[in-house]
């Protein structure tokens, strides 16, 4: 007879980490911030254009060495540790050095953030004329649970899906790429209301391409 085949047991903590990681992509936001790279004692201003748990992508005339130890101020959410992670066209990215703990709290920000951008409840989707639309996608919910869903229509300011799982109205959740809160419960499963948009007027077929599920 062989040898019998251990069943490897994730590490309780290394499994939260993973989860984490999905938790909550970038939201875009436009803050302004302060750069210090405390190696060099140098001293830049800066704009934030999205953030995650993470994470951040950052503007700024001085782009730092990939690697470089950075310390990063955010209006509204304070002092960052970390490393620039890649660098662009117009900034660099950043790679938060932040303890689990640290990161919910990041999240709990970024919802926050998430709230003051809305208007309205529930009447803000009824603003708007929906159009039936067909087609799969998938909600992240802030536990990191995937949810395939189907959506039923599509307006400019958010989607009906059909689902099984409802989560809390005022819940936030990731549909397809755009960051959203649960507005409403209805018999085939709920109503996603988008938060965050940086486009005013976004068209249909960019609603739908950013909330299809990917292939």
């Amino acid at each position: 007879m062989g040898q019998p085949v251990l069943k490897r047991i994730e590490d309780p903590v290394v499994a939260k980490a993973r989860a984490e990681r999905r938790r909550f992509r970038r939201v875009r936001v436009d803050l302004p911030g302060r750069l210090f790279i405390p190696e060099t004692a140098q001293e830049s201003l800066c704009k934030a254009v999205d953030l995650s748990p993470g994470g951040a992508s950052i503007e700024c005339e001085h782009v730092p060495e990939i690697g470089t130890h950075i310390v990063l101020y955010v209006d509204g959410f304070g002092r960052f540790e970390g490393a620039v992670a890649r660098r662009d066209g117009f900034g660099f990215g950043m790679r938060f050095n932040a303890t689990l703990l640290k990161r919910e709290k990041i999240a709990e920000q970024l919802m926050l953030f998430l709230n003051k951008a809305l208007i309205d409840d529930t009447t803000v989707m009824r603003a708007h004329d929906r159009t039936p639309t067909k087609g799969l996608a998938q909600f992240t919910r802030a536990d990191g649970m995937i949810v395939k869903c189907e959506v039923i229509d599509l307006s400019p300011t958010g989607v009906s899906v059909k689902t099984a799982i409802r989560p809390q109205i005022g819940e936030f959740v990731l549909i397809g790429q755009l960051a959203g809160r649960i507005a409403r419960h209805h018999a085939d499963g709920i109503g996603i209301q988008f938060v965050g948009l940086t486009t005013e007027k976004p068209t249909a077929d960019q609603l739908h391409a950013s909330i299809s599920a990917p292939r």
